[in-house]
């Protein structure tokens, strides 16, 4: 056959399935329809309630990675999608049959921390990423049960057709690890959604607006520079400033309640802080910027604090 017939084919094949300059590619827009697909949107609902109900307390915020700053689950699916890639590359090896079976094995039992990790997750996402997650959530369970077999299958002295299975598995494992691509990085799932404030605020103070405009105990929309901000003034005087949209999915704060010194988010309950934007309580990971405050001639002056330091740092700083 001719070689630039076939590379020809090739390059058509290729235009059709990825993206270029004539618009995106097929998987794109499958990827992309998925998103408004509602179909399944009954069983999210369910899955969803589900998930929330299981008794987990202080473990939540755990399997949710607030102690690591950012999400936890893509960190723990690394074992098992490095084991069971290990143990394909020793099936194409001759021998090691006994150490491609404890591979598979190892990441067998990684495999169900992980999913309690990622479900966790997936239930404080909102619903076109819940969509693309819940067929994520099948590619991979489909790998494991593919997994499981394999693994009996070896155990049964059954090489060959273990070997078939294992590479079935690690078929399922790369579509459904595309698909968590999708949702970190094109949907921005578990992603800092206020980490660009710190790249939007100039140094310095800035204006806010007149202190008697401020309501007492309630949290306002304002704006330092092009970014919104909550801010709310206490009976004493105190005045708090954080950045408005909730680093976890960007939640406008100034619409959530203000209790013992924090704020709730109003979509999927994150708690922040007043004093210093510290989340002390999940599903979010990253703290929220927060703003010393000033009172020059009755108007508020906000600047941008640095994560960690304490207003009496800035006031020294200054």
């Amino acid at each position: 056959m001719d070689a630039s017939f076939t590379s020809g084919r090739a390059g058509a094949t290729a235009r059709r399935l990825l993206p270029s300059s004539e618009g995106p590619g097929r998987v794109l827009r499958g990827v992309d329809r998925l998103e408004r697909w509602q179909g399944a949107d009954r069983l999210i609902d369910a899955v969803r309630t589900a998930v929330r109900a299981v008794p987990l307390g202080a473990g939540r915020d755990v399997l949710h990675g607030r102690w690591l700053g950012h999400p936890v689950h893509p960190l723990m699916v690394q074992v098992p999608i490095g084991t069971w890639l290990s143990a394909a590359v020793l099936d194409a090896l001759p021998g090691h049959r006994r150490g491609a079976r404890a591979l598979i094995g190892v990441g067998l039992l990684a495999a169900g921390p992980s999913a309690v990790a990622g479900w966790t997750d997936w239930a404080e996402l909102p619903k076109e990423q819940q969509r693309v997650g819940l067929v994520h959530a099948a590619g991979n369970i489909t790998a494991v049960a593919l997994y499981a077999a394999s693994f009996a299958a070896r155990s049964r002295g059954r090489t060959a057709r273990g070997k078939a299975l294992g590479l079935a598995g690690l078929t399922a494992v790369g579509l459904g690890g595309a698909l968590g691509g999708h949702l970190a990085y094109r949907q921005a799932a578990g992603a800092n959604h206020a980490e660009q404030v710190p790249h939007l605020v100039e140094p310095g103070w800035h204006p806010v607006g007149d202190l008697a405009d401020l309501p007492v105990g309630h949290a306002v929309r304002r704006h330092v520079g092009e970014v919104a901000v909550m801010v709310v003034r206490e009976p004493g005087g105190t005045v708090h400033v954080l950045a408005d949209r909730c680093s976890h999915m960007a939640g406008p704060l100034s619409e959530g309640e203000i209790a013992d010194g924090c704020v709730r988010c109003p979509w999927h309950g994150s708690v922040f802080r007043l004093a210093d934007g510290w989340n002390v309580k999940g599903p979010a990971t990253a703290p929220q910027p927060s703003f010393d405050t000033r009172i020059v001639e009755g108007r508020l002056e906000a600047r941008l604090r640095h994560l960690g330091e304490t207003a009496a740092e800035a006031a020294d700083a200054a």
